[in-house]
């Protein structure tokens, strides 16, 4: 538990080791996960953490694309059995990783958390940070007892997102030449939600792939406009998983979020909804 109150939702690998070494070892989710990637079964029974589990993001932590974008949240009964197919009981302890900037570790984690499930931390640097051995052995774990109880986090649809732009803070977390609309390699429109600001989630990372420490993470948050913002500062991506990083980047820094799910992917499917282009929020 931090000076504030709150949980650490980063765990190091050192950590990590001592933990599973101890009388309470952490179930582990590994979700590995890349943007047009390969998939990352492979990579993960050719070597993971040991006692890990693999996690299928796209097919385990998101319902089929459609209208709600290409990455809408799965179906709480459906997330639920693949948590306790891992192991999770309500009160036990979980660390997700995986191998590329947070992304998929921090969907498991919001999603755990929004869930209603508070004892859940991403590995700080990913499977790279690791220097333990790996294993190829598949585990079968004991069935766990999660019941999923959606709503302990806040979540923005489309009119949520749009008001919180032009109310309070809502934070672009794809990169920068997407949210000018310079290039569009995924969804239908580029640009970016009116009055949204550019925080690409790179930034959140030093160069070892981990999270930067909460006082400069807070620093560049208050520079964006967190310290002015009432309530809650949103969050959207191009499909909410790269997104899910910045809700863990503001909350190392101590500040509260909100995560527009479906973002970019489902605004930009609704062809009366507005886009602006260029570096200004519009």
């Amino acid at each position: 538990m931090r000076e504030d109150g709150r949980m650490n939702p980063i765990i190091s690998a050192a950590g990590l080791a001592d933990e599973l070494a101890g009388p309470t070892p952490p179930v582990l989710l590994d979700v590995r996960y890349r943007l047009g990637g390969p998939h990352g079964r492979p990579d993960y029974e050719a070597g993971h953490i040991p006692g890990a589990v693999f996690v299928d993001l796209d097919a385990e932590l998101a319902a089929p694309p459609g209208a709600g974008g290409r990455h809408p949240l799965p179906d709480v009964a459906a997330f639920g059995a693949v948590m306790r197919r891992a192991g999770v009981g309500p009160g036990t302890p979980v660390v997700a990783y995986d191998a590329d900037k947070g992304w998929g570790a921090a969907r498991a984690w919001w999603l755990l958390r929004w869930a209603g499930h508070d004892d859940v931390r991403v590995l700080d640097g990913g499977l790279a940070a690791w220097t333990g051995p790996l294993e190829t052995t598949v585990p079968v774990p004991r069935e766990g007892t999660f019941e999923p109880k959606p709503g302990a986090l806040p979540l923005l649809d489309a009119d949520d997102a749009a008001a919180k732009a032009r109310e309070g803070l809502l934070l672009d977390a794809r990169a920068g030449e997407r949210y000018r609309g310079e290039v569009e390699p995924i969804d239908a429109v580029a640009g970016h939600i009116p009055g949204a600001v550019s925080a690409p989630t790179t930034e959140n990372l030093d160069d070892q792939g981990r999270f930067r420490p909460a006082e400069w993470l807070a620093a560049r948050f208050f520079e964006l406009g967190a310290g002015e913002a009432a309530g809650p500062v949103g969050v959207y991506c191009g499909s909410g998983v790269s997104a899910a990083q910045q809700v863990l980047a503001l909350e190392i820094a101590g500040f509260d979020s909100a995560l527009y799910a479906g973002s970019w992917s489902e605004w930009s499917r609704n062809p009366d909804r507005p886009v602006a282009t260029g570096p200004q929020p519009g």
